[in-house]
This record gives structure tokens, sequence and C-alpha cells, in this order.
């Protein structure tokens, strides 16, 4: 079986804040078309930020990528607009969910759809998501801000696919959710994925989670890229269990205890 095509390449991005700090520190990752890539590693890790810098949302916090380049199959993109990436089908999910709370489910679901035209295309993509996510179509009229969580993630997530992307950047979409709707949510991505062909770049500290439903994944620290593999090689890798999973042969340990931890040699590389 042939490998398919890689769609984004991130090829030793430093991003530095304020012209002073500097977050990310030579960051590089490849995302296959059609597949779910997880970025994984703890708050502060450096994961927003990659997404960011893919995104060109950096500009909103005084951030910018002053080495490496960013390609979108085979195109550099890190110079162009986040309006432009949109038009170019990478679209982001911000942390948080960001909903316009005045507005209904409905309605914020439209947003998404702006910078398109046919509205034939719009009410089939409306349709799409209701399909997806059909607790939104009986919510559908319900102001935003009167919905659970999950309705929110799920709504956030549902205007992305308005915009018709080909590449879905998710930054933490489990934060704050109940286990059962996460489940529900990472289950409704994976048959995006599976179903659209969506490409997914997924910032995830629920480890275990993402690397269930990942094809492959790249474990950050300090702004640095770690550890990468395949999702299964990742989640039986003994340091990932260690560090990340809790399933250490020893005293099991929170992430307060791991980033004080002595890490393997391999791990400082």
């Amino acid at each position: 079986m042939d490998s398919p095509p890689i769609v984004l390449n991130v090829n030793g991005i430093e991003v530095i804040y304020n012209h002073v700090i500097l977050v990310l520190k030579g960051v590089s990752l490849s995302v296959p078309e059609g597949r779910i890539v997880a970025l994984l590693g703890g708050n502060g890790a450096g994961k927003t930020t990659t997404l960011r810098a893919i995104s060109n949302l950096l500009k909103a916090e005084r951030g910018a990528v002053t080495k490496g380049s960013i390609a979108l199959r085979g195109e550099r993109i890190e110079n162009l607009s986040p309006a432009d990436l949109v038009q170019r089908g990478v679209v982001q999910v911000m942390e948080g969910r960001h909903c316009f709370a005045h507005l209904t489910i409905e309605e914020n679901l439209m947003t998404g759809s702006y910078t398109r035209r046919d509205k034939g295309e719009i009410a089939a993509n409306l349709e799409k998501v209701y399909n997806y996510f059909p607790r939104l179509k009986t919510r559908r009229s319900s102001q935003a801000a009167y919905t659970s969580g999950g309705e929110q993630q799920m709504c956030a997530i549902g205007r992305a696919l308005m915009c018709n992307p080909s590449i879905v950047l998710l930054d933490e979409p489990s934060m704050g959710l109940a286990p059962q709707i996460v489940e529900e949510v990472f289950n409704i991505v994976q048959d995006l994925n599976q179903k659209e062909k969506t490409t997914f770049i997924l910032a995830e500290q629920n480890t275990h989670m993402a690397l269930k439903y990942a094809d492959y994944g790249y474990i950050m620290e300090s702004g640095r890229i770690v550890m990468d593999g395949a999702a299964q090689e990742l989640a039986s890798n003994e340091d990932v269990k260690e560090f990340y999973l809790g399933m250490g042969s020893g005293e099991r340990k929170s992430f307060k205890d791991v980033k004080s931890y002595k890490r393997r040699k391999r791990w400082l590389a």
C-alpha cells in the first residue's frame, strides 16, 4: 500500500513572542494527507503555538516565525494571512471553543461559510454538519451561551467544517468535557477523517485518548519535539507510558512530578 502524500510540512521553525521570548526551538513535523496527527505534551509544551504558526494566528499575540519554513502541498505559507489559509483549506478550531454566545447554534455554524458564495453548497454543508452532529440540529435555534460545553465544542468543529476544509487544526478538544462527551467528539473526528478524508492535526494533553484515535504522534516538551512515531508504537513505548500515561513500573507520577524527573538521555537529544 502506497504511503499518502505529505500535505503539510513544518521544517525547523522557531517562534518568538514580543521579539524576545523563544517558544518554539526548531520544530519539524510532517502531516500525511487524510491522516490524524497528534501533537502531545503538557501545558506550555508548545502545541498551541505550533498550531498558530501553521494557521498564522501568531500576530494576534505578537508572535512570529523567525526561522524555518511551513509548506502546504509544496507551497510556502508562513507569510500568508489567516484568511488566505482558510481559502486554501486550512482551518483552526481554537482552544476554549470561542462560540459567539449571543448567536444561535445555526448562526454560529453559518459564520463558518462567510468566505463561500454558492448557497446550494452552503446548505448542503450545513446538512452534512447536522448529520455528523445531530445534537446541533436539535439545538439549532438555541443561543450558544445556553448550550453545554460539549455542544459548543461540536459547534466549533461544525463551524470549521462549513469552510469546507482539507486540514483542520484542533486545539485541546477534550478540555473541560466529561469523558463520555470526549469519546463522542473523538468518534466524530474519526468519522470525518475516514468518510470525508479530512486531515486533522490534534493538539491534546489527553495522551491516552489522542493516541487511541491518531495515526501518528509527536511529543513536545519545552518547545521541541522529543519523540515521534506511529500512534500504536508511542502508546506501547515504556517512556511514554511512564511520563505521559502514568503506567510506569515504579510509583505512579503526576505530570508535575514528570517535569522534574530525570529523563533518559535519548530524550535530551
